[in-house]
């Protein structure tokens, strides 16, 4: 934890000696991972063809063996509906998918990516896989504990909102 997270996290045990302040450590060390992270890619980024968001998007779609719609996308990736609809949007007015429109319920029409998408998520996402092994690197033969450990912390958020629990990445040998 940085100082002042730390400093912050012992003037509220202080203050309110009553109040468990414990999760404010596994808090404060994912919101640096998530920073930490977006910094690493933002040079991939920097006059990219997409956006980090875009590219969220994209990845499941690239190997779709079928096509997907919007709702279960966001359900895949734990994002907003409104949020996905919005950037899909932006995707398609630019030509990198495409939606055949269902009239019942545009929620439920089925995206697929263009040629010209397959193409920019091709160029984009290995840049920023390779920023991330880049950042990881270090881990050396740490990362199987390090997946472990933040597999347990994703169970046990998702089991502590009643979802579905995430699935397990097999291990490396």
């Amino acid at each position: 934890m940085l100082p002042l997270q730390a400093r912050t996290q012992e003037l509220w045990s202080e203050r309110n000696p009553g109040l468990d302040t414990s999760a404010m450590q596994v808090v404060a060390l994912v919101k640096r991972i998530t920073v930490l992270l977006d910094r690493a890619v933002e040079p991939v980024y920097d006059g990219a063809a997409l956006t980090t968001a875009e590219v969220e998007l994209l990845v499941p779609l690239r190997h779709a063996e079928s096509p997907v719609t919007a709702a279960r996308l966001a359900d895949r990736l734990g994002m907003s509906r409104a949020g996905v609809s919005k950037t899909l949007g932006k995707l398609e007015k630019r030509g990198l998918i495409t939606r055949t429109v269902n009239p019942a319920d545009r929620r439920a029409a089925p995206i697929t990516l263009t040629p010209e998408g397959k193409d920019v998520i091709d160029t984009v996402f290995p840049r920023e896989l390779e920023a991330h092994t880049q950042l990881l690197a270090g881990l050396g033969t740490d990362r199987q504990r390090v997946v472990d450990a933040l597999t347990l912390l994703a169970e046990t958020m998702d089991s502590r909102l009643g979802q579905a629990t995430t699935p397990t990445p097999p291990k490396k040998p």
